[in-house]
């Protein structure tokens, strides 16, 4: 097993690593709207969305892998009346590769974040 830890997306803000990876997989914790330097955006859905899935993408090259290489992820949304435009940004990172999902609604995200996405990949 091995801790993935990037300069290139926020710093894990608990007691979790930002993924690990094992048996050429690659397990992400969540990541919200935090810019590397741990910088909350402001509180719109396609800013953050964008930046959510720019993190994600960053933890993942340090893995050794990539958006292309996820096969699921799992996004949570403050509301779920942003669905259809999380989707249309989503669309712009996976564009053919369409990797299992979930979305779900909860009451409250870390620091109040609009969205906020994990995902599984191999390496």
């Amino acid at each position: 097993m091995k801790l993935i830890k990037t300069d290139k997306a926020p710093q894990a803000i608990g007691p979790y690593s930002q993924a690990v990876s094992v048996n050429g997989m690659v397990y992400t914790s969540g990541q919200i709207a935090l810019t590397p330097d741990g910088e909350m955006l402001e509180n719109d859905i396609n800013i953050q969305t964008h930046q959510v899935l720019k993190n994600l993408s960053e933890v993942l090259s340090e893995a050794g892998s990539s958006l292309s290489k996820v096969v699921k992820t799992t996004i949570f949304l403050d509301s779920m009346d942003d669905f259809a435009g999380v989707n249309e940004i989503y669309e712009q990172y996976f564009k053919d590769h369409k990797p299992a999902r979930a979305t779900v609604a909860v009451k409250t995200l870390p620091k109040n974040a609009l969205v906020e996405i994990d995902a599984v990949a191999i390496i």
